[in-house]
């Protein structure tokens, strides 16, 4: 199991590499001087120049790349040319915000997904199966930026149950996150619920027709103890392999979501950064979205590795 994590870390180095380069490139390919920007409109030709020249954008590629690298290596993402702080600061400063609607959206995602799916399942063919799988073709089509805005136009202009927006961190009143964190998470998460129960409840049919859940329940074993101890750990292996996905989409869908929300997260801090075309602070933000991404689908894959052992000796 160790060489397996060791292997699987070696191998996230290259791909977090090869997404700096591509924002790197990216953000030289982009149209627009971040020098007049952080200049201002009034700047005379020789303020402008300076300030390229202090942004070293008067560099070749080759050089600005080169100084880049040199930085990351260090852990420089460089400086926010409108918040005025090192991007790190600033990333570190809202990623709290991001990852814990996105593990509210997740434990969400799992709770339902796993229970609607084991139910569609157990009762395939009935109103039961029915009603289920409506429910996840819903949560499929519906984009979770308009159930966002219903969801607020129900919740908290006509009922006045859930705040319009707004965060409130978790370590400084608990209840007040969970109320505000409540109708973003589950505007992440519907379409991720639609998916793993569809999912779930095909795996599910397929594991209950195997001949050790007919030898099981020859045994006499309660039909409770069948699912829970037999069906369900073998549903579980192709589930966890789509868990890293689910994370990638929950953390990618949290930019239009956070805007909705008016939530201060990595999210409105990239879209933010996209409009004002700060690109120290995008190249930054995507560097840390992909390490966190790459992290949690590691961490999944050991859990994958753990759960079905084969795994570890391809």
């Amino acid at each position: 199991m160790r060489a397996y994590a060791i292997k699987r870390i070696l191998q996230a180095i290259p791909i977090l590499m090869l997404v700096s380069l591509i924002s790197f490139g990216i953000m030289q390919l982009v149209p627009g001087d971040p020098a007049s920007l952080l200049a201002g409109p009034n700047a005379t030709p020789a303020e402008l120049e300076q300030v390229r020249i202090n942004l070293g954008l008067d560099k070749p590629f080759l050089t600005q790349l080169f100084i880049f690298y040199g930085n990351l290596l260090k852990g420089d993402l460089g400086h926010s040319l409108l918040l005025g702080k090192p991007v790190t600061e600033a990333v570190f400063e809202r990623s709290p915000v991001s990852i814990s609607i996105a593990l509210y959206s997740l434990v969400l995602t799992v709770i339902f997904g796993l229970a609607i799916g084991v139910l569609a399942a157990i009762r395939h063919n009935t109103w039961v199966d029915q009603i289920a799988t409506s429910f996840a073709l819903i949560g499929v089509s519906l984009p979770n930026f308009w159930l966002g805005l219903v969801m607020i136009v129900v919740f908290s202009v006509h009922l006045g149950l859930l705040p319009t927006g707004g965060y409130v961190p978790f370590t400084r009143d608990p209840m007040g996150w969970l109320v505000a964190a409540t109708m973003p998470a589950v505007s992440l998460a519907l379409m991720q619920i639609g998916l793993l129960a569809r999912l779930t409840r095909s795996t599910m049919l397929e594991v209950l027709s195997q001949d050790y859940i007919r030898t099981a329940r020859a045994k006499g074993l309660s039909e409770i103890r069948v699912i829970a101890k037999h069906a369900l750990a073998n549903v579980m292996i192709p589930v966890v392999t789509v868990l890293g996905m689910i994370l990638s989409v929950l953390m990618s869908g949290s930019v239009i979501v956070e805007t909705v929300f008016a939530i201060p997260g990595i999210g409105s801090l990239l879209g933010n950064a996209i409009l004002g075309r700060d690109y120290p602070m995008i190249q930054g933000g995507l560097l840390f979205v992909a390490a966190v991404l790459l992290t949690l689908n590691i961490v999944v894959d050991l859990l994958y590795a753990y759960l079905d052992p084969r795994v570890r000796v391809r």
